[in-house]
Formats: structure tokens, C-alpha cells, sequence
């Protein structure tokens, strides 16, 4: 008995006790993954209402893989992003380019697709060059480093900037003529001409950087580990290549044409390329260009041989290119073609360290020799401003000349690039920089005009996967001091706290209320008189009028704000086009005007219906059986009084008026909410810049409501 009972009590214990086990064995982590709402051929939904696009698939094959159980959600670029933040997703894959703004907020998977932007047209309206589009206007997604590039490259090309939510948006004000182009990422237009859209592509595309999958920052470390391990297989196995495939998505890459490419640099020009203990070369420029070579597949031979003869060398075709911290200026462009830039540079005078005292400013060095490395941007500088400051240039070959004769006295000051001097200080140098750092340009990948273009692209592709996938950072810090951030950049503003925001865009942020107050006055001005037509149109004898004013009203209040802003700017042009086959584009700011004038004039016409009733009848009565007109009465006698009672009303309207001016910014008008938000995607602090933005709402509206009151008591 007892035997039997132990029996039954074991087999009652290895059924509970598996069936736990088996019921967690087969439990699925869940991922919540936010991704955007029509961005193809990345995500999008296909003829059979069903998600498709390169992210989704390689989503799905990802949480195959690692066993997950996805649930992926489409609301669109930003407001994935903010869910992010938000905590109501765990990550986002939608096609977002790894930036070091982004980095700051988000860690990031492998980088699983190269990101290049492209400017695009109307197919009749061809333009093959950024410089025609000088005085034109060109929209971008608002958040994406389309956005960012054209910012960066506004004042050189002379264009205007149109910022809109989405992409849908952006296309739709292209193909109605209300901008001239439109910058996105050169899949996605490519996908969209394919598919039938007037969009012509007539420029090269530019390589930015590479998508990556993000988590927040700190969090979610396990997700980022089985994405990077999950992409690797797909990969490794080919699966990733038939994903790209299916949807034309495959980027075109540039291959060798040589076997090997000889490269010319420098040879002392610590810590982009010096020798070290072991007597190899090595340094910033070594390091980055032997990772790009490896990435791209191209092998390099290099020839440390100093900065002059690097540079003839690469003029006479004896080198293939050249790596040796080299600015890019217009001059050098008329000989070198020249990659994309991968630092910035500032110049910086150094002195002995017991002559601190003596030279605190460029007047000091009058009567001094200043030694530089002949071709170099210090050597200009120096050149350009020796008659001013009294001072005799000395040029030198390499550095190690350079910096001997500064400490043997043959030179009372040097000027070189900010980060090798302080290099040399922080390797022993007994030197200091008692001058501020000179703004000078950046360092670029340079060939011969013409030739090895190739070379280029290729390392265009390369470093556009280093700095996404962070190895180029830490290249950078293992040989400086600090981040290239706070190297280089002088009076940086940290956008992270409240004050450093309103230090670093507060001209922006002025010009947007400008645009707002702008917006509500003329509008408001605008909408009184119309209002007023109609509201008398209301009270009027005449039927065919109260009629009319009747429709107008319950049209403007029966549609949203929003809807009818759109419809105005998008729906009205088109409706133009599609009936004389001519663009009739309409400027945002006088659809905002027209929208607003309507939208708040059919409101003021019931205020003033409302206060023209208001009146005692018998005025009307009395006024008409003195043998005065019914308008002339209206006039001099309703009217006015009317307007005293409905004060407090106009007043409040105005204020809403001056709330939904807002709303315009759907259409791409930069009133105050759309400056924040552009600078917010620049910087991801929604808490600081929605705080600005509304205090400065907040004061706006207080101190008009304190004017209108004055003004109230007065009329009364």
C-alpha cells in the first residue's frame, strides 16, 4: 500500500512539476516594435491590406529567430519615436538613420542597411544640381537627417527649407507645385517612381549613415544582443540578400578596379599618422581608412611620406589618394576630388611654456617668427594675416621640424591643427595655446580631379558605416583626449538642459512667434470683417441672405480646422490641376491666413448675430419710424452697441484664433509649435522644448489678454 501510494504521489509530482517546465519552456518573451506608417519599400501595406517592406520581414525573421513573439504597430515615424520614449513599445525599426544626436538618446543594433538621401523632382521640372535650387523651396520630413542635411547646406545653396510630418504630405505638395523638390532617402523615392509617381531623380545620391534598430538608451540590452545575432545569420546564410532583393531594395555598391591602392599621407602629424614605439605607423587617418578598406573589400599600400610630397604625389599620379588630415578648401577643389568630410577642424597657435605670460593675444606676436607646415591651412592663415599683426611666417616641411625649432627657440610661436598640438602637449610637449582656437574647415579623403572615383565612393560607404556603427567614435577617443564633439567645436551649446536650448535657439524660436502673432493679428483682422458681413447677413430681412450666411457657417463649422487647412493647401491646387493641367501651387502662409479668416469668421458671425439680437428690438422700431434706413440703423444704432456687448466674446475668440494657429503647421508653415519641433528632432528632449514652447504660448496670450481687457474697458 505504502508503495502504492509513493508510486501515485512520484507520478502526480512529474506531471505538475513538467508540466511548469513545459509551460515555461514554451513561454515567448514579448516584443513590442514600433515602425512607421508608409515608408516603402521599408514598411507599407501591400494590395492585400497586409504589412510588407524590408523592416517587416527582416522584423519577423529576427523574432523568428530568437524565439520572440512580436507585435509591431505602424503610427508613423515620429510617433513611433515618442512611444519609444514613452515606454509604450520596447523598439523601433523604421528606417532610421544612426546620428550622434540619436546616440544620445538610443542604443543601436548592427547597422542593417546603408542610408543615402536624394533629391527629387517633378519629371518636368528636371534639376541635376543642388545649385538650382537657389531660391526655391524644398521640403523634408520633419526628424530625419534629410531635414539635416539640407539645414547644413541651406546657406551654400541658397534654397528654402519646408518641413512636413510625413512623407505622404511631402509628395503631395511636390506633385501640386507648392515646393520645387524634395529631399528623402533614395530608396524610398526610387520605390515611389517605380511605382508610377511624377518623381525624376537627376542627382547623385548621398551617402549619410546607416539604419539601425533602436532601443532607449540603457534599456533592453537583450533585445539589441539577439537583433545584432539574429541579422549576422541572416546574412551569413543569405537570407538578408533575398529580402533586399524582393523588394528592389539591393544598394548598389562601388567595387575596386585596382588590386591595390597606393595612399600618400603624412609622416609626423600625431594622432592622425605618426609612428609609434614598435615602429609602425598608425593614428587617426591609419586606423579609419584601414577599417574602411577592410568593410569595403579593397586592399591599400600606404606611403607615409609627408604632407607636401603626399600632395604631389597624388597630383602626378604616383599615389592613388591621400589620408593626412588634409582641410578641404575651394582651392584644393579645383585639384582634388574629395570625400565626404570626416573631421572638423580648428587651428591653434602654440607657444613655449615659459613664454605664457608674454603672448595673450595676436598684437603679442608682433615682430615674432610663426613657424607652419607649407600647404597647410595654417600656412594660409598665417600668410593672410602677417602685414596685420606684424608677425614673420617660417615654413617648415613635417612637423617634427616644426614643433624642434618652436622648443630650440627658432621660432617664438607654431600654428598646426588644435587636436595634434594638443597631442603633442599631452604626450610632453612643454607648449601651451594661449590664443583661441581658429574655426578653419574640415579633413577630407582626397584623389586626383577626375580619377579613382571608385576610391571615393568607396570610402564614403565605409566611413558612413563606421560612424553608424560607433566604431568611428571610438577610433576618434583612442587617440584624443576628449570626443571630437568637445575638441572641436567652439561655444558648443549643450542642448540637454533647459537653459542651453533657449541659448542656442532662441533667434529661432523668436522668429516662430513672430510668424504666429503675424498669423493670428491678420487673420483676426480678416475674420472680424467677414464675420461681421455674415452675422448681419443672418439677421437681415432679406431671405436669399440668411440663407447664404447660413450655408457659409454651418460648412465652416461642420469641418474641422485641420481637415479644412489641408483640404485648402493640397486638395484645392490639385482640383485646379486636374481641370486645366497646369501646377497652381498656393503659399502656406496665405493658406494659413485664409484658413484661419474662414475657420474664426464663421464663429464671429454667430457672436455678433448673437449681440445684434441682443439689442431691444424696439431701437430698431424706433430708429425706422424716424424715417431712418434699416441700414443706416444698423449702422449707427445696432451695431454699435452690439460690439460693446460682444467684448468679452470677440476677445475670447481671438485668443482661440491665436491657439489654432498651431494647427497650420500640417502644411509645413513654421509658426512657433513647428520650430519646436524641428528643433526637438534635433535634440529629443520633448520635455524642455514643449515646456519653451508652451511658456511661450503662455506669456503670448496673457499679454494680449491684458490689451484686449484695456481695450474692452475703454468701448465700454
Amino acid at each position: 500500500m505504502k508503495k502504492f501510494i509513493l508510486s501515485l504521489l512520484t507520478f502526480f509530482s512529474i506531471f505538475l512539476f513538467g508540466g511548469i517546465f513545459s509551460q515555461t519552456a514554451n513561454a515567448q518573451v514579448t516584443v513590442k516594435v514600433a515602425s512607421d506608417i508608409a515608408y516603402a519599400p521599408f514598411e507599407y501595406q501591400d494590395s492585400n491590406q497586409k504589412w510588407a517592406g524590408v523592416d517587416v520581414d527582416i522584423m519577423h525573421r529576427v523574432a523568428a529567430i530568437n524565439g520572440w513573439k512580436l507585435e509591431m504597430s505602424y503610427p508613423g515615424f515620429d510617433a513611433a519615436v515618442n512611444n519609444l520614449q514613452s515606454g509604450k513599445v520596447d523598439a523601433v525599426i523604421a528606417g532610421m538613420s544612426i546620428t550622434d544626436a540619436r546616440r544620445k538618446v538610443f542604443d543601436f543594433g548592427t547597422p542593417y542597411y546603408p542610408s543615402s538621401i536624394v533629391i527629387a523632382t517633378t519629371k518636368l521640372n528636371k534639376i541635376s544640381d543642388p545649385s538650382q535650387l537657389a531660391g526655391k523651396t524644398v521640403g523634408a520630413k520633419n526628424g530625419t537627417i534629410s531635414q539635416q542635411w539640407l539645414q547644413d547646406n541651406q546657406v551654400k545653396y541658397g534654397y528654402n527649407i519646408k518641413t512636413y510630418a510625413d512623407g505622404v504630405a511631402m509628395l503631395a505638395a511636390l506633385k501640386t507645385g507648392n515646393i520645387a523638390a524634395a529631399m528623402d532617402e533614395y530608396p524610398v523615392l526610387s520605390y515611389a517612381a517605380n511605382q508610377g509617381e511624377d518623381i525624376a531623380v537627376n542627382m547623385n545620391p548621398v551617402v549619410i549613415g546607416y539604419y539601425g534598430f533602436a532601443v532607449m538608451k540603457g534599456e533592453n540590452a537583450d533585445l539589441i544582443k539577439g537583433f545584432n545575432s539574429a541579422l549576422a545569420k541572416l546574412q551569413a546564410d543569405g537570407e538578408y540578400d533575398k529580402i533586399l532583393a524582393k523588394y528592389g531594395a539591393t544598394p548598389s555598391k562601388a567595387k575596386p578596379k585596382k588590386s591595390v591602392y597606393t595612399i600618400a599621407s603624412d609622416n609626423a602629424f600625431a594622432p592622425f599618422e605618426f609612428q609609434a614605439t614598435n615602429k609602425q605607423y598608425t593614428g587617426v587617418d591609419v586606423d579609419l581608412l584601414n577599417a574602411i578598406a577592410k568593410h569595403e573589400g579593397f586592399k591599400i599600400k600606404w606611403n607615409f611620406v609627408g604632407f607636401s610630397a603626399a600632395l604631389n604625389a597624388t597630383q602626378s599620379g604616383q599615389a592613388d589618394g591621400m589620408m593626412a588630415g588634409m582641410t578641404i578648401t575651394d582651392a584644393r577643389k579645383q585639384v582634388f576630388d574629395f570625400s565626404t568630410p570626416y573631421y572638423n577642424s580648428n587651428l591653434t597657435v602654440a607657444v613655449a611654456a615659459t613664454d605664457k605670460d608674454k603672448i595673450k593675444a595676436w598684437s603679442d606676436l608682433k615682430g615674432a617668427t610663426v613657424g607652419a607646415k607649407t600647404g597647410t591651412a595654417s600656412f594660409d592663415y598665417l600668410n593672410a594675416n602677417a602685414a596685420k599683426y606684424g608677425f614673420t611666417v617660417k615654413a617648415f616641411t613635417d612637423a617634427t621640424t616644426l614643433y624642434a625649432s618652436l622648443r630650440d627657440g627658432a621660432v617664438q610661436a607654431i600654428m598646426d591643427d588644435e587636436p595634434v598640438l594638443k597631442y603633442a602637449i599631452a604626450q610632453g610637449q612643454k607648449f601651451v595655446t594661449p590664443l583661441p582656437a581658429v574655426a578653419d574647415g574640415q579633413y577630407g579623403f582626397a584623389v586626383k580631379k577626375g580619377s579613382n572615383p571608385e576610391l571615393t565612393q568607396m570610402f564614403n560607404d565605409g566611413y558612413a558605416y563606421l560612424k553608424s556603427s560607433g566604431e568611428y567614435d571610438k577610433i576618434i577617443n583612442k587617440y584624443m583626449e576628449s570626443k571630437q564633439g568637445t575638441t572641436n567645436k567652439v561655444n558648443a551649446v549643450d542642448e540637454s538642459t533647459f537653459f542651453g536650448i533657449i541659448k542656442n535657439n532662441y533667434k529661432q524660436l523668436l522668429q516662430g512667434i513672430g510668424v504666429t502673432i503675424t498669423l493670428a493679428l491678420i487673420s483676426f483682422i480678416l475674420a472680424m470683417i467677414l464675420g461681421t458681413i455674415f452675422g448681419l447677413f443672418i439677421v437681415s430681412p432679406i431671405r436669399a441672405l440668411r440663407i447664404v450666411a447660413r450655408i457659409y457657417i454651418d460648412f465652416i463649422r461642420g469641418i474641422p480646422l485641420l481637415v479644412f487647412t489641408v483640404f485648402l493647401f493640397y486638395g484645392v491646387p490639385n482640383l485646379i490641376q486636374m481641370i486645366t493641367g497646369h501646377q497652381s501651387p498656393m503659399n502656406e502662409f496665405v493658406a494659413g491666413i485664409i484658413a484661419l479668416t474662414l475657420n474664426a469668421g464663421a464663429y464671429i458671425a454667430e457672436i455678433i448675430r448673437g449681440g445684434v439680437q441682443a439689442v431691444p428690438a424696439g431701437q430698431m422700431e424706433a430708429s425706422r419710424s424716424l424715417g431712418v434706413s434699416y441700414v443706416r440703423t444698423m449702422r449707427k444704432v445696432i451695431l454699435p452697441q452690439a460690439l460693446k456687448i460682444t467684448s468679452p466674446s470677440l476677445i475670447n475668440q481671438f485668443i482661440i484664433s491665436l491657439k489654432d494657429t498651431t494647427l497650420v503647421s500640417v502644411i509645413g508653415l513654421t509658426e512657433l509649435l513647428l520650430t519646436g519641433q524641428i528643433i526637438m528632432a534635433r535634440n529629443f528632449q520633448q520635455f524642455y522644448v514643449y515646456a519653451i514652447v508652451g511658456l511661450m504660448y503662455l506669456i503670448l496670450i496673457e499679454a494680449l489678454t491684458i490689451i484686449a481687457r484695456q481695450i474692452e474697458r475703454r468701448i465700454k
